[in-house]
């Protein structure tokens, strides 16, 4: 088991020994976003640009537009927030290939509170047109999808966790931006998770076959684009979905599930997030107890999406 952030640090590096063109800029904050493994090993390649989030992403629009591939590092409300204006007007509107790591996602800094917890990062990104979002669930799937942005014809916002998260995938998993990943087939209901609520997902679903349910989990790291097929195809055989993400219910995950259902198949649909409130501090696992996105919010949620269906 390990941090998100700490692999997310180590894919840097091979990225870095692999693609010559890779650029690494942060805003002093290296140490926290592990970036701080990419300066050790190519110093000549890594650029602080102090607590000036917005330059950083002015810089690398410039970078990116010359020929190199930059990833911009700082906690995912900084990102989103912070520089959101060259963001939208230099990297997303000139679909640049910039890659803006968001540390931090969620709940994940959880003894900071509600000032550094990213609740809303995800809908923000989601609203920029070009703007690809990922999600990635453990360590062994930061790497993939660190090495498929740098190949990606455009940005891409990647979404970070701090804590250490059980491993889903094995190494040699595929990964491909865009396309989901059924972990668990199943009849009755429909478990849609991306980032540490997948392990969350499977964890509930597990407890839901020693019940007699039997839920099928997807992965959808990909929040934008959205696997839209394979949604639809699960919806069809279940007939109930339930999403779960670590970020509002407004705007993100279960937002561009219920987009996809209403539009092609309206399905009975429960959606667990963070109910339009900011966070606290407290431990990480008492936080996603206390806002319901643990394993007994899941199984409930679950329970009465099936409800609706009979």
């Amino acid at each position: 088991m390990k941090a998100m952030r700490e692999a997310y640090g180590e894919a840097l590096v091979e990225l870095g020994a692999a693609n010559s063109s890779v650029v690494v800029l942060d805003a002093d904050v290296a140490s926290s976003t592990r970036s701080i493994l990419f300066r050790n090993a190519y110093p000549d390649r890594f650029f602080n640009i102090g607590i000036a989030e917005a330059n950083m992403a002015g810089i690398a629009a410039g970078m990116a537009a010359s020929g190199k591939v930059p990833f911009i590092n700082t906690f995912a409300f900084l990102l989103a927030l912070r520089a959101a204006d060259p963001v939208r007007s230099l990297v997303a509107y000139n679909k640049l290939r910039v890659i803006l790591a968001g540390a931090y996602g969620g709940f994940s800094d959880s003894y900071d509170g509600a000032s550094h917890q990213a609740v809303e990062d995800v809908a923000i990104m989601r609203s920029l047109p070009n703007m690809t979002i990922v999600v990635p669930a453990d360590e062994h799937q930061v790497r993939k999808a660190v090495f498929a942005a740098a190949e990606f014809d455009g940005p891409v916002y990647l979404r970070l966790s701090r804590a250490e998260v059980p491993e889903v995938y094995k190494a040699d998993n595929d990964f491909i931006i865009g396309k989901g990943a059924v972990l668990r087939t199943g009849r009755d209901a429909t478990i849609i998770a991306n980032g540490y609520m997948v392990t969350k997902a499977l964890s509930a679903a597990a407890e839901l076959a020693q019940q007699g349910i039997e839920a099928e989990v997807i992965d959808m790291h990909t929040v934008k684009p959205i696997d839209r097929s394979l949604i639809l195809a699960s919806a069809a055989r279940t007939g109930a979905v339930v999403t779960v993400e670590e970020h509002t219910i407004y705007g993100g995950l279960g937002s561009a599930v219920a987009e996809v259902l209403s539009g092609s198949n309206p399905t009975a649909l429960e959606i667990l997030g963070i109910k339009d409130v900011f966070g606290e501090s407290g431990s990480y696992e008492g936080l996603l107890a206390k806002y319901g996105m643990d394993q007994p919010a899941i199984i409930e949620a679950v329970r009465r999406v099936i409800a609706k269906k009979i």
